[in-house]
């Protein structure tokens, strides 16, 4: 039976984009929590965790790829959907074999990522 996801991490260096997902998936009744970097999430590490995380691909320091590989090489397992702004040839293959449950190209539409979201909750 699929699980009831109620808290979501984004973490994106763009804060129009945090705001604006933010916001969206406010509406949804979801508990967000917003990061501007990998770093930032890391060091603030949400206690308990959130039940998905929405990363950027592509942020200054640690891409959104590097910190769920992080994660998951510390046992951290977060639903995990990229987004991106820069859809490059391979890097859907790259994420999703990395174990990321959607690869999302912005502007991001809310039918896909609503249905990603519905996907981490079947995990």
């Amino acid at each position: 039976m699929p699980r009831t996801l109620h808290s979501v991490a984004i973490i994106d260096d763009d804060t129009a984009v945090l705001k604006a997902l933010a916001r969206l998936l406010r509406t949804r009744a979801f508990t967000v929590a917003t990061f501007q970097s990998g770093q930032q999430f890391l060091a603030a590490m949400p206690d308990p965790l959130p039940d998905c995380l929405i990363l950027d691909f592509q942020m200054p320091g640690m891409t959104g790829l590097e910190l769920q590989q992080y994660l998951a090489r510390k046992g951290i397992r977060i639903p995990t959907i990229i987004i991106t702004a820069c859809d490059e040839a391979g890097m859907r293959e790259r994420c999703t074999s990395a174990g990321a449950i959607a690869y999302l190209a912005k502007p991001v539409p809310q039918a896909a990522l609503f249905a990603a979201i519905e996907a981490a909750g079947a995990d």
